[in-house]
């Protein structure tokens, strides 16, 4: 029995799509590094890191997930980081990094650190650099028209909707040791996800988030650790 044109014409067009729009997809990912260095950073066995929001005047900080994905990632590879928890650094520091109280400048730790306990506390937890996350990520665009429907044995989707994702963070990071801004590293990615009617829906998601935070703890480690022993990353433009 041989198959109706209209089905292998429909056939081919949900082929077509799903070869074609990942290649698509993939051209309209756009990812960028950078940083700036105030001073040498190399960091010891025995020394730790603690990510924190920075605090905002109006509105939440950057999202705990990514903040845990940045952890996540320092505290694996082959050269790994040690990652304090932020909620248990800030509790045992109470109140100076909350957001009401916490220092706005580096310099502004040597004053906090000469409070009684306070540079014991801070001692005890192994912490030399503080990492203060500030970003998110956001929708910037998206057009298009998908409409599905449903009858008696049949069910689909037709059309082609889009929308395009910001991904952008800063990582401003304090010697607590020195009492100094050691310097910051920044990623900003860009990448348009889409979906495909074409009676089964065929997503295709640009992972902006997610690539942000690879790129974003890459570039960290190698702030921390130097180029010679740290993970390489993928590249600073791509």
């Amino acid at each position: 029995m041989g198959i109706p044109a209209a089905c292998s014409r429909q056939a081919a067009a949900r082929m077509v799509a799903a070869a074609a729009l990942p290649l698509i997809l993939a051209s309209c990912m756009q990812a960028r590094i950078d940083e700036s260095r105030e001073m040498p950073t190399n960091i010891a066995a025995d020394e730790g890191v603690v990510i924190l929001a920075k605090p905002q005047v109006e509105g939440a900080g950057s999202e705990d997930g990514f903040m845990d994905c940045v952890s996540g990632n320092l505290t694996g590879g082959r050269r790994p980081i040690r990652v304090h928890g932020n909620d248990e650094f800030v509790d045992k520091l109470f109140p100076w990094f909350e957001p009401s109280t916490a220092p706005a400048r580096a310099e502004a730790v040597s004053a906090l650190l000469a409070r009684p306990g306070v540079g014991e506390r801070v001692a005890a937890t192994g912490v030399r650099y503080v990492v203060w996350l500030d970003g998110a990520t956001r929708k910037t665009d998206g057009g298009g028209s998908l409409a599905c429907g449903a009858a008696p044995g049949a069910a689909g989707c037709i059309g082609f909707g889009w929308w395009e994702k910001e991904s952008d963070y800063e990582a401003i990071v304090w010697d607590l040791h020195q009492s100094k801004s050691a310097g910051s590293v920044g990623t900003n990615v860009t990448g348009t996800s889409a979906i495909v009617g074409a009676v089964i829906p065929l997503p295709f998601i640009a992972r902006v988030q997610g690539t942000a935070c690879k790129r974003l703890s890459d570039q960290l480690r190698l702030f921390f650790y130097g180029t010679d022993s740290a993970e390489q990353p993928a590249g600073k433009r791509s």
